[in-house]
């Protein structure tokens, strides 16, 4: 059946000679109980635009031979207690199809994996001549490895239309992927309304041009670039993902990567220092200079800022950056030395440990939890943030073994903006060699973690920074077919040694997920190396050996 990502257990019900199926035709109908009638309503949305039919409603108590008729959708609590909100079980007969979940989640799932049972053709969005529906008997029980499956966008760099974001959600739901996690503000840019301070987006969400490759090319586009979300967008995106049991995770970068809000409110930055008044929004990639000033009127601009951002966002965690805050102009200015000695902190590290701590237990007022990459560790964390583990394994152990919550994104294997073959046909060549079987063998709980440490870690996160991505062409094409091996480890239970996993099944199994992709319009790196409208010639990447 080639499923991806694959299923706990499968049961196929066939023969040396015979081997059942459900047939879906125009009288076929999806019923649902109480409760379930979104993921109904999702389902009969799907499958009647790949089909043409109407699938309309029937009273669940329309019973065939004590058998459901044709497709039910019902919650199984004690599925639930044994295993989980996302955890489901599919039951497919000549008859029709039961599809019941711990929660509403595991109910999605239950319809996503039924969906692919009738071939790459029904992800399109229209019916194609002579298609034939057909699923095979089975019962699959199925629950994810971790809770948190997620994967940034980061839409500061090159910011992405709204309508490309849903597109992408989509994907992710495809996948049995659960989190989004939108990287709204960077040096670069700044893409989310803040009415309390207009200049935001009036200036920071828009720069003179951008850098095409890496530095070393010295090359340049001299297009404008900019964008950004109105609230009510973020409102859509955010309703749009949850119907598809997707939890969007916003991110405003500080006190570091902050040079848009510091372009937009000069008084931002350490102007005892440097004259920000003709700062721009920067046009290099790469980490700017320009960190945030830690004065109470800075903190107080950002506790506003983050009370608009609560009021958009419901997630339990909002994501603050953290990372990659040079501390040359905390150590020149005379403002931040005389906070650092009013505080009797040892130094610049453990200011910006306090600048984190702050707004930690601002969010933790809220009801809410900070999340920051693994750079918040140093100088001390706050024992209710949780660490986004991006430089490797270290920080996350060292996080979980202290007994903070992980999510485990280390840059040299899931980064999937980092190049996918050697050589020079790949596009703007950056970063390590990640090829599919690469990311299919990422292993996200080190074993340096006993199980005590290895409890806190929440899940995994696939990254794509957008540096060199400039659309949704380019984000397909970094993105997939690599998002989907990511899907499988985040979701199956796969040997926990790399070396063990059934990559040659996975890769067989590929071969059908192809078609689902190109039914999906996904402009995929093909596994023979990129179509020549996918390259970039005379583009200097940075690769690392």
């Amino acid at each position: 059946m080639d499923l991806i990502p694959a299923p706990r257990r499968v049961h196929r019900f066939e023969t040396d000679t015979h081997a059942w199926s459900y047939r879906l035709r125009p009288e076929s109908r999806i019923t649902a109980a109480q409760g379930a009638q979104g993921v109904a309503r999702w389902l009969r949305a799907e499958l009647s635009a790949a089909t043409g039919f109407p699938f309309d409603a029937r009273s669940p108590e329309d019973r065939r031979g004590g058998e459901a008729l044709d497709i039910h959708l019902e919650f199984d609590p004690e599925l639930r207690a044994t295993h989980g909100r996302e955890a489901y079980r599919l039951d497919v007969h000549e008859y029709g199809a039961h599809l019941r979940g711990g929660g509403r989640a595991g109910l999605f799932y239950a319809a996503q994996t039924f969906r692919q049972l009738f071939g790459p053709q029904v992800h399109r969005r229209a019916p194609l001549p002579g298609a034939e529906w057909a699923a095979p008997s089975v019962t699959i029980e199925d629950a994810p490895r971790f809770g948190w499956r997620g994967v940034l966008l980061d839409v500061a760099r090159h910011f992405l239309p709204k309508a490309d974001v849903l597109r992408f959600l989509d994907l992710m739901a495809v996948h049995k992927l659960n989190v989004l996690h939108l990287h709204l503000t960077d040096d670069q840019g700044w893409r989310i309304e803040i009415d309390r301070y207009p200049r935001l987006t009036g200036v920071g969400a828009w720069r003179e041009r951008s850098m095409v490759g890496f530095r070393a090319a010295d090359r340049r586009d001299d297009r404008p670039h900019g964008g950004f979300y109105s609230k009510d967008d973020l409102r859509e995106i955010v309703a749009y993902a949850a119907e598809r049991h997707i939890t969007v995770v916003p991110e405003i970068d500080l006190p570091g990567h902050s040079r848009a809000a510091v372009a937009a409110y000069p008084e931002l930055g350490n102007t005892d220092v440097v004259d920000t008044s003709a700062l721009g929004v920067w046009t290099d990639w790469g980490v700017d200079p320009h960190v945030l000033n830690v004065s109470d009127a800075t903190l107080r601009f950002f506790e506003n800022v983050l009370a608009e951002v609560l009021e958009v966002f419901p997630s339990e965690f909002v994501h603050l950056g953290g990372d990659e805050c040079p501390k040359e102009q905390w150590k020149a200015s005379p403002a931040a030395q005389a906070r650092i000695a009013e505080l009797g902190l040892a130094g610049e590290d453990e200011l910006q440990s306090w600048f984190i701590r702050h707004f930690d237990r601002w969010l933790a007022e809220r009801g809410r939890r900070l999340i920051g990459w693994d750079e918040i560790l140093e100088g001390g964390l706050a024992p209710g943030a949780a660490v986004s583990s991006w430089r490797g394994y270290e920080g996350g152990i060292a996080a979980a073994k202290a007994g903070h919550d992980v999510v485990m994104c280390p840059e040299q294997h899931v980064y999937l903006d980092h190049r996918q073959a050697p050589g020079d046909d790949e596009p703007i060549p950056v970063g390590y060699v990640r090829t599919l079987e690469d990311v299919y063998r990422f292993e996200p709980v080190p074993p340096e973690l006993d199980d005590a440490a290895a409890a806190h870690v929440l899940g995994t996160q696939a990254n794509l920074w957008t540096e060199f991505m400039t659309g949704a062409r380019d984000i397909d094409y970094r993105a997939f077919p690599r998002l989907a091996a990511f899907a499988e480890v985040a979701w199956s239970d796969l040997p926990r040694d790399p070396a063990e996993r059934p990559y040659e099944d996975f890769e067989r199994r590929m071969a059908t997920h192809y078609r689902r992709l190109d039914a999906l319009g996904v402009e995929y790196r093909p596994p023979g190396g990129p179509h020549p409208w996918q390259r970039r010639p005379g583009v200097l990447g940075r690769p690392i050996d």
